[in-house]
């Protein structure tokens, strides 16, 4: 009698709540999402020490329309796939590019395309304005930064065949380093995604300028998720394309300069 009046319990409280067969635990668990928070405009903390940019408005219209809410995991960005595969959260959206080894470590979703650009400090004789003209020149890179192949592969490839020095390469734990290694001297120029170039010459007050005209290399950043979580990747496909229809997935790329992928 116990074990049938626990079944009739347990059907009328289904029925009050609309159970779905996901416990009221599981459905208010919030969205864990990983990011490196020092990297603007796409995610950092602001003076009153909330967290704002790109990413973080759009973690949150994702988990608006999945009905949950959303926590932050701050992780070095060298260390957030090996996070993401330690379950240490749901997914990462923190400004990185979709590139052949990362597709390999997750399950990705493109959500947004963006470029790089190379900055100089101001009034510097030297003002590349294509990677190209970076043989022979320091270069100051976040760790993890996708330009590093891409940089050594230009001095194998272009550099050293045209009678060129190979470009020197500096990797530092954040982007905010690489910047303070490029105003010390100890090198000449840093590779940074456009966005977040932008904001380092606007917090640095001009003392750090873009020299490069156009964008460099436009590339595709995506939402990363541990293979085998299907069912992650499912809800959040699905939260994309409702923030594309109600409009804020298109209202927070154009807050921050960045242009939409096609449709998923």
């Amino acid at each position: 009698m116990k074990k049938q009046a626990a079944v009739i319990g347990f059907l009328y409280l289904a029925l009050l709540g609309g159970w779905n067969g996901v416990s009221a635990t599981e459905e208010q668990a919030p969205l864990k999402i990983g990011m490196e928070i020092t990297y603007p405009p796409f995610e950092s903390y602001d003076e009153n020490n909330n967290i704002v940019g790109s990413d973080p408005e759009l973690a949150r219209s994702v988990a608006k329309a999945l009905g949950r809410t959303v926590e932050f995991v701050d992780t070095k960005f060298l260390n957030l796939i090996n996070g993401l595969n330690s379950k240490k959260y749901d997914a990462i959206i923190s400004g990185m590019y979709i590139t052949e080894e990362r597709k390999r470590q997750a399950l990705v979703i493109p959500y947004a395309i963006t470029g790089s650009a190379i900055l100089v400090t101001r009034g510097s004789e030297f003002q590349p304005q294509t990677p190209e003209e970076l043989c022979g020149k320091k270069v100051g890179l976040e760790q993890g930064n996708s330009w590093l192949p891409k940089l050594q592969k230009l001095s194998q490839s272009y550099c050293l065949p045209n009678k060129k020095p190979a470009v020197t390469l500096s990797e530092y734990p954040s982007a905010p380093e690489a910047t303070q290694a490029l105003l010390s001297g100890n090198v000449e120029a840093q590779v940074e995604i456009a966005g977040a170039a932008h904001m380092i010459s606007e917090r640095t007050r001009g003392r750090v300028v873009i020299s490069s005209k156009e964008l460099i290399s436009p590339e595709v950043l995506g939402v990363f998720i541990r293979k085998g979580n299907d069912s992650t990747y499912a809800e959040i496909s699905k939260a994309l394309a409702l923030s594309r229809e109600n409009g804020e997935y298109h209202d927070i790329l154009k807050k921050y300069g960045l242009e939409p992928t096609s449709e998923q």
